[in-house]
């Protein structure tokens, strides 16, 4: 049984100008002692998603759904429960560790601010929870007395993670975790999650616009766009082989290392996101994707299974009996089926175009024929 269950969550921002929708429709679930990433760009929704599970958005936000934590729905709790919940059963590092934290406040205080709220322990108990927090990650006890400023950028995010989880809670959401850190701060900060997770079973979700980082710390790894989630499964079967053009895109934005493509520039994906208040039709996706159909301007695709354990948002994936039965039109001189092609690769800096096919004047190169040689290595 899942910890956290969210399904069908919308959200929308009232403004002067109207209703705009930020998420659409979001179902997923996190078992215990697991990660679930969310990736995307900025302004798909991720963050929205991580504020709305704990009822912490603006009172401009309208949210529908549910957001079932240990099977008891989060949006439907009385405020007295609803404190009760936070911190203890679930918890959330927030975007930005560097103005997380109160600037006139000690550390110490601010981490042992829950436990003596909840009622956990006693002043002098939570003094020693604190000093037991901070060395659980990485941080001397002596610290508690320091204020803000006079940590590091990866100390204050150790601290945000120690307050995270001064009530024991079951569940932490991590929003954007090595933000503004240094990479091998970074590393140290994801290396101290996964300990965490392994070793106290905390299911944890944990939101970036870094698709490698979330493969390489998560179980599982569900890809937003415009405010749907568009593709979700294994996170190294997601990173490797995406099955929906913005997770193809996604991924090959990163470099691997020993992958002989990425010795040049890393491809780019053409075209803005949407403008959440005039989507285009059909799919959201539509004007930016390499791998466009005349029917994705008439279907707006769900999260339809595409692999074991897998879905993705996007009608390639569909076989021509599966498209008859959802009532989805198939392409002409199609059977219906396959994975959706990688995007198309862009030029480098120095002008010496990525494999993928002859440049067209727009720059963009053809979607078919042969693949043009690969140019030899610039050293």
């Amino acid at each position: 049984m899942n910890y956290l269950d969210v399904r069908d969550l919308h959200v929308a921002y009232r403004t002067a100008g109207g209703e705009v929708p930020a998420v659409r429709g979001v179902s997923f679930g996190i078992a215990p002692g697991t990660t679930l990433g969310v990736a995307g760009e900025s302004g798909c929704g991720k963050s929205t998603v991580a504020l709305a599970l704990l009822r912490l958005l603006p009172a401009s936000a309208r949210v529908s759904g549910q957001v079932l934590l240990d099977g008891e729905d989060v949006l439907g709790m009385r405020w007295g429960r609803l404190r009760a919940v936070r911190w203890a059963g679930a918890s959330i590092v927030f975007q930005g560790a560097m103005h997380s934290l109160n600037a006139v406040h000690r550390v110490g205080d601010q981490i042992a601010e829950p436990v003596l709220v909840h009622g956990q322990a006693t002043p002098a108990q939570a003094r020693r929870r604190v000093g037991e927090l901070l060395e659980q990650v990485g941080l001397p006890a002596w610290r508690a007395r320091s204020y803000p400023h006079e940590l590091s950028g990866g100390q204050r995010q150790r601290a945000m993670i120690a307050m995270a989880l001064a009530c024991r809670p079951r569940l932490i959401i991590a929003d954007e975790p090595t933000t503004a850190l240094d990479v091998m701060i970074q590393a140290q900060i994801l290396r101290l999650i996964d300990d965490l997770v392994a070793g106290s079973g905390i299911s944890m979700l944990m939101i970036s616009h870094d698709l490698s980082v979330l493969a390489d710390t998560c179980d599982r790894l569900a890809v937003m766009y415009a405010g749907r989630i568009v593709e979700e499964g294994p996170a190294g079967a997601v990173f490797a082989d995406a099955r929906h053009p913005y997770g193809a895109a996604l991924s090959a934005a990163f470099p691997r290392v020993g992958d002989p493509a990425s010795r040049r520039a890393p491809r780019g994906l053409p075209g803005d996101p949407p403008d959440p208040a005039d989507l285009p039709s059909g799919c959201a996706f539509r004007p930016r994707c390499p791998a466009v159909q005349d029917r994705c301007a008439e279907v707006d695709p769900a999260l339809w299974p595409a692999g074991p354990d897998r879905g993705a948002a996007c009608v390639r994936v569909l076989s021509a009996e599966e498209a008859r039965a959802l009532g989805v039109p198939p392409p002409e001189g199609s059977d219906g089926g396959g994975v959706p092609a990688a995007p198309a690769a862009t030029e480098d800096p120095g002008g010496t175009p990525d494999p993928g096919g002859t440049p067209e004047p727009g720059g963009t190169p053809e979607s078919g024929g042969d693949r043009a040689p690969e140019p030899e290595e610039t050293r």
